[in-house]
């Protein structure tokens, strides 16, 4: 009787194990937004597939009730994952059309269910701009920053002629997003960057795009500066903050707009803590910034640090600094700034490439700065011209990289310069030089030492100027 219980237990494991083994995780999508292509294949890429946007092995099957679903078999652990329409440039968005974090999922190897929905597609959302100045959009609300783990607002400022023309422009990157464009959302006062650059656009100026993130409220301080202060306390998470612009926001927005991403189109701005963050970028990543406004800068909450770490870390690019401070702030905020300076200069940099301004007028505030942006704008972008010879109408011949994306190799073709050499630079998304070649047109390139991710391809013919295009290595 016992060896018949014990094989009835037996047989009833074993019934048991098949289950065990094709344990699986079903990932139900409730809702698609509303403006999804028809007949368009709804795709999930994530760590269980190499992160391949149009993996045919994992589209999704439609549902009754319009919805969609999938079952997989991934690692037992953490699993991450988005959806796509086929590739990255059809990638999910957040309810607001931005950026959308991952998914994320501990599978436990037991059979599983999760259920979400598809907020937006990115390609898809029309954007209302800001009625004050036809030019700024919210790219998100909720910008996720992995360094951090946290989310931000990040607002944006197109050229008036960015919809309406094919041209590539400068970035600057600024601080304080609150304060920048809409005084709604501004401490004591925007700074009126939108109608400034909009009036230098209508006398002749080549437009910029403006990047403003929005300082995160009580983590403000502590982002704003990478060393901490015992005795005021805060500080101490800037180098993630400038991680996170660095290696996170500028490859997307590089990725998703017409940008010119090499260092000498790309600058950094702020004012306060935020002068102070700024100056920090500019010195620690300056193969990705040529430029830098430095506003106010509250280098006295970091000590010595600032001038030390010019110091430590020395020239090696040319750069362009503005310092600005008002003559009615305290004396010390001019006299840091002198200490930065003459920091500067021992590090090798030439006296060329800074100026500094003191109004006798000036003070710790918005009005202050707002006056004084477009001078400082004008003279750190100075020289610096859109893209207009890469791609000025849109019956330009064709520059074409091929495949797209790629893994081991890419051609190029320019139908403007069919049987010329051609020059081909292929960038980081940091305007690091990865690849410099003189090629056939239709020559293969070799990209698989290429690190995965997204790379802007420029090519030029001799005697002529240079054309952009972008490319993934997959």
């Amino acid at each position: 009787m016992l060896n018949l219980y014990r094989t009835c237990i037996l047989g009833w494991a074993l019934a048991l194990l098949p289950a065990a083994l094709v344990a699986q995780l079903t990932v139900v999508v409730n809702s698609v937004p509303s403006n999804t292509p028809s007949g368009a294949s709804i795709h999930i890429a994530g760590t269980f597939n190499n992160w391949n946007p149009g993996d045919a092995t994992t589209t999704l099957t439609a549902q009754p009730g319009g919805k969609y679903a999938i079952t997989l078999n991934p690692p037992v652990g953490p699993v991450r994952f988005k959806f796509t329409r086929g590739s990255w440039s059809s990638v999910e968005g957040n309810a607001a059309g931005g950026f959308q974090p991952d998914h994320v999922v501990t599978y436990t190897g037991l059979p599983q269910t999760i259920e979400t929905a598809i907020l937006s597609w990115e390609d898809q959302v029309v954007t209302s701009p800001d009625p004050g100045s036809g030019s700024v959009i919210i790219l998100s609300n909720n910008f996720y920053i992995p360094q951090l783990n946290r989310t931000r607002r990040i607002w944006m400022y197109l050229p008036p002629n960015y919809a309406a023309s094919s041209k590539r422009h400068p970035v600057l990157y600024m601080q304080d997003g609150q304060n920048l464009f809409d005084p709604a959302t501004s401490l004591s006062g925007e700074w009126e960057v939108d109608e400034s650059l909009d009036e230098l656009f209508a006398e002749g100026d080549q437009g910029c795009i403006v990047v403003g993130i929005d300082n995160g409220g009580l983590y403000r301080i502590d982002e704003y500066s990478p060393w901490a202060n015992p005795l005021y306390g805060g500080g101490g998470q800037g180098a993630a903050y400038m991680s996170f612009i660095v290696n996170t926001l500028k490859p997307y927005v590089d990725a998703n707009y017409r940008t010119m991403p090499d260092r000498e189109n790309t600058g950094i701005m702020g004012s306060s803590m935020g002068g102070l963050i700024s100056m920090y970028g500019l010195m620690e990543y300056q193969h990705v910034f040529s430029k830098a406004g430095v506003f106010s800068p509250s280098f006295w909450f970091a000590g010595n640090q600032p001038a030390s770490h010019i110091l430590g870390t020395g020239k090696r690019n040319n750069v362009k600094v503005y310092f600005l401070a008002g003559g009615q702030e305290p004396a010390y905020v001019a006299q840091d700034i002198q200490k930065v300076t003459n920091a500067m200069l021992q590090a090798g940099f030439d006296a060329s490439e800074m100026t500094t301004h003191l109004p006798a007028d000036g003070q710790h505030s918005e009005w202050f700065w707002r006056r004084e942006f477009a001078d400082a704008y004008q003279w750190l972008f100075a020289g610096s011209v859109t893209s207009a010879g890469e791609a000025s109408t849109d019956n330009e011949p064709a520059l074409e990289v091929y495949p797209n994306p790629a893994t081991e190799f890419i051609r190029v073709t320019d139908a403007a310069n069919e049987a010329k050499p051609l020059h081909v630079q292929i960038l980081g998304v940091d305007g690091s030089l990865q690849h410099d070649a003189q090629v056939q047109p239709g020559e293969a390139i070799s990209v698989s030492t290429l690190s995965k991710g997204f790379y802007v391809v420029r090519v030029r013919a001799e005697g002529q100027n240079w054309r952009t295009t972008k490319m993934i290595r997959q």
